[in-house]
């Protein structure tokens, strides 16, 4: 008798292969598909990234999910066009997949044991380095990454192999250096370069401590973006009941209608 498991995957699978034909045949049938190459599509399937993560933040699974479809197609469009180049087929993709999956996880295929987190991520890392024949740790951070993802991944890796402060406290007190190191260099135009450094300097302290302290330093960011969205939109609203200005008012009155919102949204 078959498990839930085994119908669900016999779903998927029947799914999938329902998903290979129907891009097949667009690519075939369709003038907008037809024109498509990994370069015209490039751009969205970025778009498509930040959309699932905007699904992701505001906890809409609904959202989650059509996004997910959206990176599917992507996925397997791409697939479709190296086929056509005769570079690989989507079957490779996921054998590829599969084989790099079960070698990572020694711990669960092999003979490794892993106790903990901290151990899996360390023999990812070491196996990683080992398949690319000693090239940096480093080399695995993508240069497009967005900087503040791209600070804590490279530190992320970094630690995997030793490299790291010892606590949080050590942490927060390289912060407060580098708070006072952009404090002292001076705003002159001549020294905006070394301000500039200083700045960078202490915002990868910054999400350095954020790790030591478990916070997405992106994910947090993100929220207090939002949150000074929605108060300066609230202040916005206010101001246009009023039959008032944004540009018209004092910093005074503005800053009172910004402590309205702060209140408004606490409630």
């Amino acid at each position: 008798m078959e498990s839930h498991a085994d119908l669900d995957n016999a779903k998927a699978l029947r799914a999938f292969a329902r998903l290979l034909a129907i891009v097949d045949e667009l690519r075939e049938k369709c003038p907008w598909d037809q024109k498509q190459t990994m370069e015209s599509l490039r751009h969205l399937a970025m778009e498509e990234t930040f959309e699932l993560s905007e699904a992701i933040l505001e906890g809409d699974m609904e959202g989650i999910k059509k996004e997910l479809g959206d990176l599917l197609l992507h996925i397997v469009f791409y697939a479709r066009i190296a086929s056509e180049k005769h570079a690989f087929t989507i079957t490779e993709v996921i054998q590829a997949l599969c084989e790099k999956l079960i070698h990572r996880h020694p711990h669960i295929y092999g003979q490794e044991e892993a106790k903990d987190i901290k151990a899996v991520k360390q023999n990812w890392e070491k196996l990683k380095l080992k398949e690319k024949e000693n090239r940096s740790v480093l080399s695995g951070v993508p240069n497009s990454l967005p900087s503040l993802i791209k600070a804590m991944r490279i530190q992320e890796k970094a630690r995997m192999v030793g490299f790291d402060w010892q606590d949080k406290d050590e942490v927060w007190q390289k912060v407060q250096e580098e708070m006072q190191e952009v404090r002292r260099a001076s705003p002159a135009p001549t020294q905006q370069e070394k301000v500039q450094e200083e700045l960078g300097d202490l915002l990868f302290a910054l999400v350095s401590y954020a790790r030591f302290i478990a916070v997405n330093p992106e994910d947090a960011l993100e929220k207090a973006n939002r949150k000074f969205m929605r108060r300066f939109q609230y202040v916005e609203q206010q101001l246009a009941q009023h039959g008032k200005q944004i540009t018209q008012l004092l910093p005074q009155e503005l800053l009172s209608y910004w402590e309205q919102a702060k209140k408004q949204a606490s409630s």
